[in-house]
């Protein structure tokens, strides 16, 4: 077999996606991976230590104990660090459990951490919830008001954690201004990635220290299997590693890391063939009779366009839309009446998913935001949005479901499986 690289840094996404870290099997010659689903690994005695005090990077262990580490989460992993810029990555078992890593894998009692007020729900309710529990304080700001943030910072600020485009409202953050900021205090810059994915944003090259993933979304991309990953510099991964890696138990299965990695094959054309439909789409609802806004980094009206366009080679396949009629009455006929596009949670599928997140359930689930934050938020989603999702059919096909959908009657009683509930 030829001795090919396992990485070259002149290669482009796309290439990156598709060849960096791939490990042929030596004895069969198979291209695509396979899963070492062991949980057990053979070793001689003395060769490796038994614990993972006094290891400096567990990564470089033999492999042992699958919590410790895996031939197919690993190489899932360098395929990421590759995709971000990065020396390494910590798979996780989900999002949020990449979240806990850091929080818990770098924060003492008596730390501060600054987060965003409007981000991932799952991050926003483990860091408002849990960290106080631990002696660690919490503030939550606005992140592209970077007055407010100066503010913000504290003595203690060990961690600023950001989101962008953050999730449900698509506002933006400036990385590199809130890198200084958290930097002249002492603070590492986190950045959830999940719905710019490395096609769109490298959150490490605007300088943010780690950058996290809900590999469950985009990077996967078929909505089949659960996974989060850190990324950044290998000796913070190394730290997040030692900890969290080993004592939180959220180790990711080797048969996810081998789905996603199937996933991260497409990644590059599938994205930029969501976002290409996705800008679509959003101005044909710009038009639409019933709707009221939309919200899209890529239209010239967002209130961030032109950070976008400076920070973001593309925009995403995520938009909200608002309607004129109340959204849970426009909710039933959409979950009753879409054919091609799904009413559903979650984002990043393979398949159009459209949800309704109203305003007043959204800030009593996930963000206590009152005065300049609560009219902020709702600048953005008014008394609620739907987030749209965009996969990969046919455009024209999602346009004439979604106006098909959107004229519907409205006199049929509930869809079944309707549900106001906020998204996870």
């Amino acid at each position: 077999m030829s001795d090919r690289p396992a990485i070259d840094p002149a290669w482009g996404l796309a290439t990156t996606a598709l060849q960096a870290h791939l490990q042929p099997d030596a004895a069969t010659g198979a291209i695509q991976p396979g899963i070492a689903m062991s949980v057990n690994h053979l070793f001689t005695p003395g060769e490796a230590a038994f614990s993972a005090q006094g290891v400096d990077d567990l990564a470089q262990l033999p492999y042992l104990y699958a919590r410790w580490g895996n031939p197919t989460v690993r190489q899932l992993e360098q395929r990421l660090a590759a995709l971000e810029g990065a020396e390494d990555a910590l798979a996780t078992a989900t999002g949020v459990a990449a979240v806990a890593a850091v929080c818990f894998g770098l924060l003492r009692a008596g730390d501060h951490v600054l987060l965003s007020d409007v981000c991932y729900a799952g991050a926003q309710e483990l860091v408002r919830t849990l960290l106080p529990d631990f002696g660690v304080a919490v503030s939550a700001v606005n992140l592209s008001d970077l007055e407010a943030v100066r503010a913000a910072m504290r003595p203690a600020t060990r961690l600023v954690h950001a989101e962008t485009p953050c999730n449900p409202l698509l506002r933006l953050t400036d990385l590199r201004a809130l890198a200084d900021i958290a930097h002249a205090q002492g603070a590492l810059l986190s950045v959830d990635s999940t719905l710019a994915t490395p096609v769109f944003s490298r959150p490490l090259d605007h300088g943010a220290d780690l950058v996290l993933h809900s590999l469950t979304k985009f990077i996967n991309g078929h909505g089949d299997a659960l996974g989060g990953a850190v990324i950044g510099p290998r000796a913070l991964i190394a730290r997040l590693r030692a900890r969290a890696g080993v004592y939180l138990g959220a180790t990711l299965s080797a048969h996810n890391a081998w789905l996603i990695l199937r996933g991260i094959d497409t990644l590059d054309v599938r994205l930029r063939r969501a976002a290409e439909s996705a800008g679509q789409i959003a101005r044909f609802l710009q038009q639409h009779p019933a709707v009221r806004a939309v919200t899209w980094p890529g239209l010239p009206d967002h209130p961030q366009h032109a950070l976008a366009q400076r920070q973001m080679p593309g925009f995403g396949a995520v938009l909200t839309f608002q309607v004129h009629a109340p959204g849970p009455q426009v909710a039933q006929r959409l979950a009753r009446h879409l054919r091609v596009a799904h009413y559903a949670f979650s984002l990043g599928h393979q398949r159009s998913l459209v949800v309704w997140l109203g305003t007043d359930e959204m800030l009593t689930s996930s963000y206590p935001l009152q005065g300049a934050a609560l009219a902020d938020y709702r600048r953005f989603a008014g008394d609620g949005v739907f987030r749209l999702s965009v996969g990969l059919e046919d455009p024209a096909d999602l346009i004439a479901d979604l106006d098909q959908a959107l004229r519907a009657s409205d006199d049929l009683p509930p869809h079944p499986n309707h549900t106001d509930d906020p998204a996870p």
